[in-house]
């Protein structure tokens, strides 16, 4: 006879000796784009479905029908398109996205205050002493969360539990989608002695490539090395190879971490090499994320725009601003001569705009309605926009030479 779970009847059930003792970890939402478009649209339930742009750009999202062709997340749609054509492509809606991130962050936060979120789909939970709150330990609570979740927002989660945050991250994964895995201290390094160097976290193909020359390719090979000689070849990472590869992570989970950055960037319809072209599509962006700023009320210390060729190079270019600001005018006047000294012949697909080094905004004290006239005017035309739709008013600040 089949066993299954006396609570939830289910036949998937979970055995670890730490059980009831560990108390961090991972969630990540399952392909979460993708299945919120599945959520609301059951006709695609079964079917291969890409979230992005369907004659440009790149998938943000594939379902798991999609990834059995060898579709991942960050390929370019064509080369998607191209492994599986009767893929259904479905424009992203971030609105609707970031609605459902939020109620599922609601949700997290409602077992614990110590939620720490990595993006709009995933966090770091830490249950440590919610036993008494929840009258049962914290694996138990995570099982009730994410049947609530699945019940109440429509998608599914996976789950990694453990006793430090690296570990739960890489638990996460092992089972996706609906998974739950445990990684304790009793199982955790063996577990990892086998495991490739790129399960690490932090190490990218740059570093991995690194560590393959000098002949390390396990995570085990990493124990037979002094940190100081892991810091001494790869820098301040060291520390955290020779950390990581003993199953060990210190940081604690933080709930109070500020947002460092707000970007926003679009894809053409064709490629193009002209500076006034691309400065008519950096401007939309730079008021895009002014709006953020404003509404965040945060301001922005520096800027980055980023630049695609058409052979899909990433350039960027990084400035300091001369003081925080959170005006579209700012942001463009900066990067206006970037663009302009980029635009040498090469041909763009993707234009970007960055702002980082974030902190709350404060007024101009010395105007009595706390804007500055930029600000009012800006401020002005979003309210336009925001009854009327983004088309009815466009600034001039682009000019063709």
């Amino acid at each position: 006879m089949e066993q299954r779970c006396p609570v939830c009847d289910s036949p998937r059930l979970i055995e670890h000796g730490e059980i009831r003792e560990l108390s961090i970890a991972h969630l990540d939402c399952d392909s979460f784009y993708a299945s919120v478009e599945k959520r609301d649209n059951p006709e695609l339930i079964d079917k291969p479905v890409l979230v992005g742009g369907r004659e440009r750009g790149v998938v943000l999202a594939a379902c798991y029908v999609a990834r059995r062709y060898g579709i991942r997340s960050a390929m370019p749609m064509r080369t998607a398109l191209a492994r599986c054509p009767d893929a259904v492509v479905v424009k992203p809606n971030m609105k609707k996205y970031a609605e459902a991130g939020r109620a599922i962050r609601a949700m997290m936060q409602g077992i614990t205050p110590k939620v720490e979120p990595i993006s709009i789909d995933e966090a770091f939970l830490d249950l440590t002493g919610t036993d008494a709150v929840h009258g049962t330990y914290p694996a138990r609570t995570l099982v009730s969360l994410v049947r609530d979740i699945e019940s109440t927002v429509g998608v599914t989660v996976s789950v990694g539990l453990s006793y430090n945050k690296f570990l739960s991250k890489v638990a996460s994964d092992l089972e996706k989608p609906r998974g739950f895995s445990i990684l304790g201290r009793s199982n955790a390094v063996p577990f990892l002695t086998d495991k490739p160097v790129s399960l690490l976290w932090g190490v990218g193909p740059s570093l991995e490539r690194k560590l393959n020359r000098d002949g390390i390719f396990r995570i085990g090979q990493l124990r037979d090395i002094a940190e100081k000689q892991l810091v001494a070849r790869y820098g301040a990472i060291g520390s955290r190879l020779s950390r990581f590869a003993f199953g060990q992570d210190h940081r604690p989970v933080n709930s109070d971490q500020a947002q460092k950055s707000i970007s926003a960037e679009t894809t053409f319809g064709s490629d193009t090499s002209d500076a006034g072209d691309l400065l008519s599509k950096l401007l939309p962006l730079c008021e895009k994320v002014g709006r953020s700023l404003r509404e965040k009320n945060l301001a922005a210390h520096s800027i980055t725009l980023k630049l695609k060729t058409s052979e899909f190079r990433i350039i960027t270019r990084s400035r300091r601003l001369a003081r925080p600001t959170q005006l579209a005018a700012d942001l463009f006047a900066v990067a206006r001569p970037l663009v302009e000294r980029e635009t040498n012949g090469r041909k763009f697909r993707l234009i970007g705009i960055g702002t980082k080094d974030l902190e709350a905004a404060t007024i101009n004290e010395q105007d009595l309605f706390g804007l500055r006239p930029q600000e009012a005017l800006e401020a002005a035309v979003e309210d336009v926009r925001q009854r009327f739709g983004d088309r009815v008013i466009n600034t001039g600040r682009v000019v063709r030479s």
